[in-house]
């Protein structure tokens, strides 16, 4: 008879400085047999980071800075309150999940850990759509002054990538889109020198990796 799978057991270390939140957040999580809490010499090892916090405040920010930095670990914040400003920073800063003390029930809290260590986000649906509109102001305040999207490419950037991944040389590229070879030049080391690529071909993989072209 085949024995029922055992959900595999997420590490997740605590950080927050209110000991009343983080006491009741260890008491949710360590009776649950998905999650194993790790000491504060083991936070290194964690699948998942809680940050526990009662808003995004400068603490908070401290530590989601410095999990950040390190890396490899996803992070869930567990809130009182959150604002517009607190909920764009905590996107910036890498944070897959965020879940309100007050919907903090053990099986939502273990939901949301599990979800973020599969690389998967999790947002309350107010925040989602908060956050969404937050997004849309950005793109027409900021980057659409600029010429630019979220993707990191402007259109003519999209253009010439879309001409080199054809195998177009610089010279057909710049007399299809009517520049100077200078010109296409120009784009094409801003473009690789902005979002840090190696080189033309390094260019091209990654626009057809984010699906641009």
């Amino acid at each position: 008879m085949l024995q029922p799978a055992v959900p595999t057991r997420r590490r997740v270390s605590l950080h927050g400085s209110d000991l009343i939140c983080r006491a009741g957040v260890i008491g949710l999580l360590r009776p649950r047999p998905e999650v194993l809490l790790l000491h504060d010499a083991e936070t290194d090892q964690a699948d998942v980071a809680v940050i526990i916090g009662d808003s995004v405040d400068e603490a908070t920010l401290r530590s989601l800075r410095s999990l950040h930095c390190r890396g490899g670990t996803a992070m869930v914040l567990v809130v009182t309150h959150i604002d517009d400003a607190g909920l764009v920073a905590a996107v910036e800063h890498g944070v897959a999940g965020i879940v309100r003390r007050s919907d903090a029930s053990p099986d939502h809290l273990v939901s949301v850990i599990r979800a973020a260590a599969a690389g998967e986000g999790s947002v309350p649906p107010d925040l989602l759509g908060r956050l969404l509109k937050q997004v849309g102001t950005v793109q027409r305040d900021v980057l659409s002054r600029q010429g630019l999207t979220f993707n990191g490419f402007t259109a003519r950037e999209i253009e010439i990538m879309r001409l080199v991944a054809d195998s177009y040389g610089t010279s057909e590229v710049a007399a299809a889109l009517a520049y100077s070879e200078r010109t296409i030049k120009r784009i094409i080391q801003d473009l690789t020198n902005r979002l840090h690529l190696r080189n033309r071909c390094h260019a091209v993989a990654y626009a057809l990796r984010n699906g641009l072209i």
